[in-house]
């Protein structure tokens, strides 16, 4: 018993390193939350069920195809880029056109809140399954933690459903936290600059993903 607890509060720690170091979800995450504090949790929502789908993916065993062909890693890749960069196109036109900020001015926040709210998740959902590098990761982090003598299925997707419901907590402070600040993040110059900043990193992001040998 004690020794599943070092290796829970070990994976945790692990978890919270990962959640910890910014990549393009957490970018994805702050630009919904500029929406909405309801577009950023559903962006949440959505992105750790790609974090979970993965989990039982490597769990099967599928996920060592991905790595095993690098057509299909490849092929993978550019469609993870390609989802980046019009995610990153699509934040910089929407900062330009100023259309939330419109939107706040004429009292349709929660409109506008209400019709993302699918799209938000659906985004959360296609960025992490579209990155071949969480499939990956997946492979190599869980088995690490898997208690000797476990049932290797059963624990590599318990393992990952602690994965997601922990960085649904941690990603909501990110949500949390960007609500706080909405008397600031609701003025249109803030907002519009807040989204230009996150549109480009999406797309440099985008580029070097396509980049990578």
């Amino acid at each position: 018993m004690g020794l599943m607890l070092t290796t829970l509060l070990a994976f945790l720690g692990a978890c919270l390193l990962i959640a910890a170091s910014p990549g393009p979800s957490t970018m994805l995450i702050i630009r919904e939350s500029l929406r909405s504090r309801r577009a950023g949790f559903l962006t949440v929502l959505g992105n750790e069920s790609g974090v979970f789908i993965w989990g039982v993916v490597a769990a099967l065993g599928l996920t060592a195809l991905l790595a095993a062909s690098q057509v299909a890693y490849d092929v993978m890749r550019i469609v993870g880029a390609v989802v980046l960069v019009v995610f990153g196109v699509r934040t910089l036109l929407e900062a330009r056109r100023g259309r939330h900020g419109a939107a706040d001015e004429n009292g349709g926040q929660e409109t506008q809140a209400t019709r993302s709210g699918w799209s938000s998740y659906r985004s959360g959902l296609l960025l992490n399954l579209a990155n071949p590098k969480a499939a990956i990761f997946a492979l190599s982090f869980l088995p690490q933690f898997v208690p000797a003598g476990a049932l290797h299925l059963p624990a590599m997707i318990a393992l990952a459903a602690v994965w997601a419901v922990f960085e649904v907590g941690y990603y909501a402070l990110y949500v949390w936290f960007v609500d706080r600040l909405r008397n600031i993040v609701s003025r249109v110059n803030v907002r519009r600059r807040l989204e230009q900043v996150s549109g480009g990193v999406l797309l440099l992001l985008g580029a070097r993903m396509a980049l990578e040998g």
